[in-house]
């Protein structure tokens, strides 16, 4: 059905995009989002004029938190697009990257948790604090479960 590529030379993907009407849930994959330029996911409690507009997880690191016995899945971090085949924090601050048809580029690098999440309680750990990114928006587009993802700058 798409007629655009899904697999590029390095082999980092999108393996599921997410959204959640409500802060404070764990957000559904869904067939595809729509990124708005300056604004991020369309449709999901956590888009906004901030620098935190789009939420990024590999999911390697979500697979490091299933080995440690939990049963957890693209979304349950809170994360708009999980990744596959990229190791997301090795990317410096003001990177921009190419996903799907729309354009980000990173605005900060983990996050500080000021409350512990249900996954911390249950595994002791969480992975988004030191594993996960933010981006904002500089392109709109469509992002789908398969989209490339290329490095630009």
């Amino acid at each position: 059905m798409e007629d655009r590529p899904k697999e590029g030379g390095s082999g980092a993907r999108v393996a599921a995009v997410c959204v959640s009407e409500r802060k404070g849930e764990r957000k559904k994959p869904v067939p595809s989002v729509a990124l708005v330029a300056d604004h991020g996911v369309l449709g999901d409690a956590h888009a906004g004029d901030g620098h935190r507009q789009v939420s990024l997880l590999a999911s390697e690191s979500i697979e490091k938190m299933r080995q440690k016995g939990l049963s957890v899945s693209a979304g349950d971090f809170a994360e708009n697009v999980t990744t596959e085949g990229i190791v997301l924090p090795e990317l410096p601050v003001g990177a921009r990257f190419r996903i799907g048809e729309a354009v980000l580029e990173v605005t900060q690098i983990g996050k500080e948790c000021h409350t512990r999440c249900a996954i911390y309680h249950q595994a002791g750990d969480c992975v988004m604090p030191r594993e996960g990114i933010f981006a904002r928006v500089v392109e709109p587009g469509k992002v789908s479960p398969g989209d490339v993802i290329e490095r630009i700058t």
